[in-house]
């Protein structure tokens, strides 16, 4: 199984059509309105159209108001809505019931032992560092904890997220996830991307 590449955070077209030529398999648009990396989507409507179709394009929220997540994905400004807060099994069941795909984010706190999976989920979830700021913080949890999540739940497809750079990607492809997502370690500055580290990752990938 071939790992993907999600660069996560972007906030500008350059950035987009970059990562695009460059063949990352998905970006994420972060739309908490709190993150360094957010960026409206009345300005990400631009880019988010012209690559449709050409990468797929995830919508980052964190407890965001569900109309303006089914919006965008009924506009077709995004692919797939990421859901990154407190989102109870409610609200991640009324995306369900409107056939809307969403992955939900388990947070994962350096004492645990074992990841606990919500009752509602979709057929892929995101596993990532618990932070104040709700992830792009650079800190990784114990991947040992994915592999053992992986085994017990096959079926799902796992996205790894947290800490995650150029320099330790190889480590972290070892896992096998679904897909590696990466935000402030592959960029210059916050929102910025850096292609040459974007490039390293995509090469050390099986």
């Amino acid at each position: 199984m071939t790992t993907k590449l999600k660069i996560c955070g972007v906030t500008t077209s350059e950035d987009a059509l970059a990562l695009v030529n460059l063949g990352v398999h998905a970006i994420g648009i972060n739309f908490y309105p709190k993150s360094k990396r957010y960026i409206a989507p009345q300005e990400a409507m631009a880019f988010l159209t012209q690559i449709h179709g050409r990468i797929e394009r995830i919508g980052v929220f964190v407890d965001a108001d569900i109309n303006l997540v089914k919006q965008l994905l009924a506009d077709d400004l995004i692919d797939v809505a990421q859901l990154h807060g407190n989102e109870d099994d409610a609200y991640c069941q009324e995306l369900a019931n409107s056939n809307m795909e969403f992955i939900r984010v388990i947070r994962i706190e350096p004492r645990d032992e074992q990841i606990n999976i919500p009752e509602v989920i979709s057929k892929r979830v995101l596993l990532d560092t618990h932070v104040a700021e709700y992830g792009g913080a650079g800190q990784r949890f114990d991947w040992k904890l994915a592999t053992q999540f992986m085994k017990q739940h096959p079926n799902l497809e796992v996205i790894m997220a947290g800490g995650i750079t150029p320099d330790n990607i190889s480590e972290a492809a070892t896992v096998k996830p679904h897909m590696i997502d990466v935000a402030s370690g592959a960029e210059s500055s916050p929102g910025i991307k850096n292609m040459e580290k974007v490039s390293k990752m995509l090469r050390t990938l099986p």
